[in-house]
């Protein structure tokens, strides 16, 4: 495998009277990968982000990027990181125009206008050019914060909750340029509240709480190994106790016995391939059922799941 766009190993923030908002993080992001960071408020993530763009000054522990130790090579590595903050942060009687040409030189790019038009007009932003960002609605206003962040071209680009606060069709409009980005060969490393988000983009997810990484895994991978799958099965004829010959299947009796209910899988992967051999034996015992309904965990809920297990272990 080829070396890491992003390393970071042992990495600690701790504020001074305060809470401990990084604990020993270790974690690779893969060049032209998108990772998904998942946490509840108050995780680590946007100190985790602040920390590799120099907003943050980590208490401990070593951030590589590019092959670059950013405590040595800040600079020349921070040209190629761009940041789309979770605040709206930059001056708002500015024109959108003027916003993108300062942050392309920020970084010591040479002036190129015809890659801003072609940034501005990727994001439905060009004919807002000459518009003080200040009279742009919310969703308008994200989108300069990432033209912005694309201005200098970076090669890894963070998106700290991106979406939020935006309508779901302009949220995936925005889903729509960051699949674009990736076509070019962007890395990106996105943190968010929509956890749908990480379902529909993300190639790998890590889950961070209280500062900690609890997992990194593939998307799909952790959803076959965490995942569970239910299945509600109604009968033709209400059954007054689960059949002898169902006792293998993790099934029970709901509504008065008019439903059979299978919940398993066991976090394997194979709950449809089991619902598949529950429906051979209801026909085979003779059991009639007019419907099945087969539901596979999101991975929201391996999500909310690992959490709940996590403070019970607290």
């Amino acid at each position: 495998m080829s070396e890491p766009i992003l390393s970071i190993r042992g990495l600690t923030k701790t504020y001074r009277n305060g809470p401990r908002a990084l604990d020993s993080v270790d974690l690779d992001v893969r060049a032209g990968e998108i990772f998904a960071l998942l946490g509840p408020n108050g995780a680590g993530k946007t100190t985790l982000i602040g920390a590799v763009c120099g907003l943050v000054r980590p208490t401990g522990g070593t951030i590589t990027a590019f092959g670059q130790d950013l405590s040595r090579d800040w600079r020349a590595a921070r040209a190629r990181i761009g940041l789309v903050p979770q605040e709206l942060a930059t001056d708002m009687f500015e024109t959108v125009w003027h916003a993108v040409v300062y942050s392309q030189g920020l970084f010591g790019k040479p002036s190129d206008p015809a890659r801003l038009e072609e940034i501005l007009k990727s994001l439905s932003l060009w004919d807002k050019k000459d518009a003080q960002i200040r009279a742009l609605s919310g969703g308008m206003k994200r989108r300069v914060l990432i033209a912005k962040a694309l201005a200098h071209d970076p090669e890894l680009l963070f998106l700290d909750e991106p979406t939020a606060g935006v309508d779901v069709e302009l949220r995936k409009g925005m889903w729509e340029q960051i699949a674009a980005l990736k076509q070019r060969g962007v890395t990106i490393i996105l943190t968010t509240h929509y956890i749908e988000e990480a379902e529909e983009m993300a190639d790998r997810v890590g889950i961070i709480r209280g500062g900690r990484i609890l997992m990194v895994d593939e998307k799909r991978a952790m959803m076959e190994r965490l995942g569970t799958t239910e299945a509600v099965i109604d009968l033709a004829a209400p059954l007054a106790q689960v059949p002898e010959a169902l006792a293998a299947f993790p099934v029970e009796l709901a509504d008065g016995g008019t439903r059979l209910v299978y919940r398993g899988g066991n976090g394997q992967g194979r709950g449809r391939a089991e619902v598949a051999d529950l429906a051979q034996a209801l026909t085979r015992t003779g059991i009639g059922y007019t419907s099945l309904d087969i539901h596979d965990s999101s991975l929201e809920e391996i999500f909310v799941s690992l959490l709940g297990k996590e403070q019970e272990a607290a």
